[in-house]
């Protein structure tokens, strides 16, 4: 708690999740309020604001909405990883001054909308657009489906190691009231690799949901902190990466289909941080597909390249598997996933450290015993943009 305006974390917030009806700004605005109000601040105070996938000019309507003048904002839109880096560019604008109470929301309501339009529409005029559309790929799926044949190809993982992924997630999510899986009771490995074969190797089971569901973020200075009913937690490291855009390119770059920016962008994180990927308690990361955490087990350092199939097989993804709990809320395979699921890591690692997720882990829960630093890991568009934050409990 040391040092001159170091930003902190002091609320969080999910609106409703599932199939709501609601707005985007509707539930930006819910989940907005609820975090303000667990921090013991109103929406007045805020005068810095992060948010995208409103409208052309985000940020202007949410704080029009919301009815304040925010002096600092920012409204960068990198896909999956965006509220990652939300939390970075927002600590450092309550660092610098810039403003006092930093307000991150997002919002999308594209299962009521009957809608994926979060995977845009490509340009026409990039490589992209070019190369890649013609031959009819599902975007984003087809090209994770392709990364996934690689993996397959390079590594000895199979299906049912992807298929673990998923079953794992249903555990932690049938210990999450909040999920939308909750209950739907366990899954097995025939489920998942007996569901529709979607684009080889991915099948239903390996994608994520598509729900709706907003959430919210408050930053604001160790100072004002003190004076607040909360568990401030503190933002310790983070780093970013961004290497290509279409898959094409991906193809071309070091390690191919296999490898991602995650470790980039993990390892400037915990190099800021001063930790090894050894001292984190929990890991919440990006699970778009099953193989997208497969590889970022890897390029974080959990496990070497290519052993995530062989190093998941002993259900260590599980809730009664060991090691560091990863994706405590069932993630986006069956907590809830309204498009840009990143902000919602961030939501449940404060939960963490904060202690307020209920029962323990081995109390049936999923509350992390003493959880005292984690890692969020959100990964955009083809594998593309990378951002890490890892959290501390002040």
């Amino acid at each position: 708690m040391s040092g001159v305006r170091e930003p902190v974390i002091v609320g969080v917030a999910t609106s409703d999740l599932g199939e709501t009806g609601r707005s985007v700004i509707e539930l930006q605005a819910q989940a907005a309020l609820a975090a303000l109000g667990s921090a013991g601040l109103s929406m007045r105070e805020v005068d810095g604001l992060a948010t995208n996938g409103l409208s052309r000019f985000s940020v202007p309507y949410a704080a029009e909405y919301f009815g304040i003048t925010p002096t600092w904002s920012d409204s960068s839109f990198a896909g999956g990883s965006s509220y990652e880096m939300f939390v970075t560019s927002a600590s450092d604008a309550v660092r610098s001054g810039r403003c006092d109470v930093a307000l991150v929301t997002y919002g999308s309501n594209q299962r009521s909308a009957r809608s994926r339009s979060l995977g845009g529409v490509p340009d026409g005029h990039t490589p992209f657009g070019q190369l890649e559309v013609p031959y009819g790929p599902l975007y984003p799926l087809s090209m994770y489906a392709m990364a996934a044949q690689r993996w397959l190809h390079d590594t000895d993982g199979t299906a049912a190691d992807l298929a673990e992924v998923a079953v794992a997630a249903r555990e932690w999510a049938l210990r999450n009231p909040e999920a939308y899986r909750h209950d739907a009771g366990p899954l097995t490995h025939d489920d998942v690799v007996g569901s529709k074969l979607v684009s080889s190797p991915l099948h239903v089971g390996d994608c994520c949901l598509v729900t709706d569901g907003g959430g919210a973020v408050v930053i604001t200075t160790a100072e004002r902190a003190a004076d607040l009913d909360v568990t401030p937690v503190r933002i310790l490291g983070s780093g970013q990466a961004t290497t290509h855009d279409s898959l094409a390119q991906m193809c071309h770059a070091p390690g191919g289909l296999s490898v991602t920016g995650a470790a980039i962008s993990a390892d400037r994180a915990m190099a800021e941080a001063g930790i090894t990927v050894d001292d984190v308690d929990t890991f919440q990361l990006y699970d778009s597909f099953t193989i997208t955490l497969l590889l970022t087990l890897e390029a974080i350092g959990l496990c070497g390249r290519g052993e995530s199939g062989e190093w998941v097989r002993g259900g260590r993804l599980r809730p009664a598997g060991g090691g560091a709990p990863i994706n405590t809320t069932g993630g986006g395979l069956s907590y809830c996933h309204p498009g840009m699921f990143g902000i919602f890591l961030v939501i449940e690692a404060v939960r963490q450290l904060q202690g307020t997720v209920g029962a323990t882990i081995a109390a049936g829960g999923r509350q992390v015993p003493d959880a005292g630093l984690a890692l969020c890991h959100g990964t955009g568009g083809i594998f593309s943009t990378h951002a890490t934050v890892v959290l501390g409990r002040a």
